[in-house]
């Protein structure tokens, strides 16, 4: 995949995103710049994973990542992982499938609602299985990762 101007765009918005994100939930000041960077890597897989299969499938990727990523700067900052995974998820909540489900209904184009409704469902599905399967994994393996001692 060729990095063009809109994916890096895509993905400095998707930082900003999240940092602001960051701010109106009270993160501390010093773990912003990891919060940009575990958000602008959630979308950037998600992207990239979008082009190879459905949105279900590329939110399940990108929010491996995510929560990946957020478990690791958690233990190298030894700060609670909520810090980053509240913050890094916002890109990828599926809130304009929950927006466009509720107009169709309102407009009573009910075919489309369900459409919509049922790919936002399954993206959020996507999104806490993701979460589960990589808080699965042992905090061992992160402690190791992140090359210290907890």
């Amino acid at each position: 995949m060729r990095l063009s101007l809109n994916f890096i765009v895509e993905i400095a918005a998707a930082m900003v995103g999240t940092v602001a994100f960051s701010v109106l939930f009270g993160v501390p000041r010093r773990y912003y710049r990891y919060c940009g960077l575990i958000g602008g890597a959630g979308w950037a897989v998600y992207c990239i994973f979008s082009n190879v299969c459905d949105s279900p499938g590329a939110s399940l990727a990108a929010t491996m990542v995510v929560i990946f990523l957020s478990r690791l700067m958690a233990v190298r900052e030894r700060c609670p992982a909520t810090i980053f995974l509240i913050s890094g998820i916002f890109p990828l909540v599926p809130g304009a499938g929950v927006y466009w489900t509720a107009y169709y209904i309102v407009t009573e184009q009910l075919r489309k609602a369900v459409e919509t409704g049922y790919l936002a469902v399954k993206i959020a599905v996507a999104i806490v299985l993701g979460i589960v399967f990589i808080f699965e994994l042992p905090q061992g393996l992160f402690v190791k990762l992140a090359g210290g001692k907890r």
